[in-house]
């Protein structure tokens, strides 16, 4: 179980650190790879990790930090990490203590240095609650945190083992096949290459990376006289010069426009698009064929890499190395284009929600949601953007961002960041009404309903202002909800029905018409309604098919189950079921898979499979575990829960039904949706 990266490029030497490591696992809870940028202490954590997953029988997980930029963002990846997705009002420090607590797992903090107060205070609160828990932390400095075991990285040796050598034979193979280092003169001049750049890897691969164009010799010579410019040592430490010394080489021997790029690029927090590199930082020489162009030329000169979309096309993603960005950060600040950077990446993300808004009730909604998680980082940042220097396009942006994070999990900083956007800028207004009622869901998703009517009232007075049908809509909808949740069917439906009844016309242009439709689906059932409900649930699946999109087909399938169970029609629930997991799995909504589990596996108990039902009812109490709600839903499900439960267990025998259910706890997650999926139909 786990979440490791996957790299392309093979590890090279560092046996006794791995052996260091292994022995500071027996004995210390915290281990802090310490050392300079670029002396590989990632990669080394990474393979750290890769031989340890024996150790810990709940998985090794691994949590990104570069691309954070606040600290209010650490928690939240953090918990993404490892697959919380809390829906409660605890703080979230709380809820991860608490998913933490009682698990032996491999928690890998990488690139703590921007924010090592933070993550020392956060670590020793987990460590705290969480005994069994481990902690591989990289930073540039130890973090101060109690009980720290600091393991120094140092550059690859170059005598003996002569590892960096070997670093430097195995990217030079990729980088120009066509170079053979089986001359002795040739030898000669990589291995001393390799003394100039005292064994630092990323100076190594970087200076590779210049053999498509150079002789090795020629490089060897290249950095000798480079190097013996640089003698005030009080400037830049001698453990540092060398790297800084192929970094600004590597950064000279670029392209003007590709330097331009490097430095331009700096501005993203997390992974770049090719779309969204061309869209923020062409301009000037730099048009967007140039950019493309010049991405490809910082991927072969190693200051980008590659992962999917070949030949920079529009799918084309790109990582750029801490170190580097913060080196391409130092020539934008140069060339004095922060802020003129930081207003072009704020506004590309912002449009980029409100097309993913726009586009929500249509064919590419599960694309939409992927986009929305892909640049989580990069949203973030442009909103903390807009809300300094444009409240108003702040609090728009937030409210159209709203509806994803509330599907993806991040209640927690969807509602920090709505209720700061409303508070900086109180004016009126759809947008306001559409941060409202985001706002308004996260809390009835949380559980706070007090806290949600009075949002819903706000909403309700902002949208009779507006006098616009999706505005309206909306409010209906986030009234409704929290009635739902609440045990309050009737009410629910009066609301929505209403809405529904005065404002008819076309979804596309209020696409809070079709979340209203799945609110009175859902209070037909629970009123006992079945017929028209099921009547509902059809004409629901009918525009949704229609539109080609996924989020309310889902519920439909999800309500369907229900009916066909309460009608006494278990197959049909089971192939429902089913449906509503894959919808849901593909918007990556847990609390969606976590209804649909426990409906399937009520659907499999009532066919007799008590064994099975029980491994599902294990998958799904995972899965509620996960967002933070002991079977959360609408009130009546609870009863009937316990009914399924009961049948389930009756069949299977209390033995079994308890090894199948504790199997299905223990597992990955994802290992029993994936079973889910595949079905298993009972006999």
């Amino acid at each position: 179980m786990g979440n490791l990266p996957v790299v392309t490029t093979s590890f090279v030497g560092r046996n006794s650190e791995l052996g260091s490591i292994e022995r500071a696992f027996a004995e210390h809870q915290l281990v802090t790879l310490t050392g300079s940028g670029g002396v590989g202490k990632s990669r080394l954590a990474l393979r750290a990790a890769e031989g340890a997953g024996g150790r810990f029988p709940d998985g090794v997980w691994w949590a990104d930090l570069s691309p954070l930029y606040d600290e209010k963002l650490l928690l939240g990846t953090v918990c993404d990490a490892v697959g919380l997705s809390d829906h409660s009002l605890r703080s979230p420090v709380e809820a991860l203590c608490e998913w933490l607590a009682g698990r032996r797992l491999l928690l890998v903090l990488d690139c703590c240095e921007r924010m090592v107060a933070a993550v020392g205070h956060l670590v020793g609160e987990l460590l705290t609650a969480a005994p069994g828990l481990t902690v591989l932390a990289t930073s540039r400095q130890p973090l101060g945190a109690r009980g720290e075991h600091c393991l120094d990285v140092p550059p690859l040796p170059l005598e003996g083992d002569d590892d960096a050598l070997r670093l430097f034979r195995d990217r030079a193979a990729r980088t120009a096949p066509q170079v053979s280092l089986d001359d002795p003169g040739t030898a000669a001049s990589a291995l001393r290459i390799c003394h100039r750049l005292e064994g630092i890897p990323l100076a190594v691969e970087l200076a590779c990376a210049r053999l498509a164009d150079h002789s090795v010799e020629q490089v060897a010579d290249l950095l000798t006289s480079r190097l013996e410019v640089l003698t005030d040592e009080t400037v830049w430490p001698r453990r540092h010069r060398a790297l800084r010394t192929a970094i600004g080489w590597s950064h000279e021997l670029c392209a003007p426009l590709e330097r331009l790029l490097w430095a331009r690029l700096s501005v993203f927090r997390g992974d770049i698009g090719a779309a969204d590199a061309r869209a923020v930082c062409a301009g000037g020489p730099l048009g967007a064929d140039a950019v493309t162009t010049a991405l490809a030329g910082l991927v072969a000169k190693s200051v980008l890499r590659q992962d999917g979309g070949e030949g920079g096309g529009e799918d084309g993603r790109y990582r750029m190395l801490d170190t580097l960005r913060e080196y391409g950060a130092m020539w934008l600040g140069e060339l004095g284009e922060e802020r003129l950077l930081a207003d072009r990446h704020a506004a590309h993300f912002a449009e980029l929600a409100r097309r993913a808004h726009a586009g929500w009730l249509g064919p590419d909604q599960v694309a939409w949601y992927r986009r929305v998680a892909d640049t989580h980082a990069d949203l973030c940042a442009a909103i903390d953007h807009l809300l300094e220097h444009d409240p108003a396009q702040g609090v728009e942006m937030a409210g159209r961002t709203g509806l994803f994070w509330s599907c993806c999990g991040h209640l927690h900083q969807a509602r920090s960041c709505l209720e700061r956007a409303l508070r900086l800028h109180p004016a009126g207004g759809q947008h306001r009404t559409r941060a409202l009622w985001a706002l308004g869901i996260t809390l009835a998703l949380q559980g706070d309903h007090e806290a949600a009517r009075r949002v819903g009232e706000e909403c309700s007075v902002s949208a009779w202002h507006d006098n616009e049908p999706e505005s309206l809509l909306s409010a209906a909808h986030l009234v409704g909800f929290n009635c739902l949740m609440m045990g309050r069917p009737l009410a629910a439906h009066t609301v929505c029905d209403r809405a529904l009844r005065n404002l008819p016309g076309d979804p596309r242009d209020a696409p809070s018409q079709l979340r209203c439709r799945v609110i009175r689906l859902f209070a037909l059932t629970a009123l006992g309604r079945l017929d028209d409900a099921r009547e509902e649930a059809a004409g629901l699946q009918r525009l949704s098919l229609r539109y080609g999109e996924r989020w309310a087909r889902a519920y439909a399938d999800h309500q369907l189950a229900f009916i066909h169970l309460l009608q006494g029609r278990p197959r049909d629930a089971e192939g429902h079921a089913r449906a509503m997991l894959a919808g849901k799995y593909e918007l990556h909504d847990s609390l969606g898979i976590a209804l649909g589990l426990d409906l399937l596996a009520g659907a499999i108990a009532v066919q007799g499979d008590g064994v099975e039902a029980a491994r599902t009812y294990g998958t799904g109490h995972a899965y509620w575990r996960m967002i933070g709600h002991p079977h959360r839903g609408s009130p009546e499900l609870g009863a009937l829960r316990e009914e399924w439960e009961r049948r389930a267990r009756e069949a299977a025998g209390d033995p079994a039904y308890e090894r199948a259910y504790d199997r299905g706890l223990a597992d990955d997650a994802r290992s029993g949706l994936v079973r889910a999926l595949q079905g298993h139909l009972p006999s």
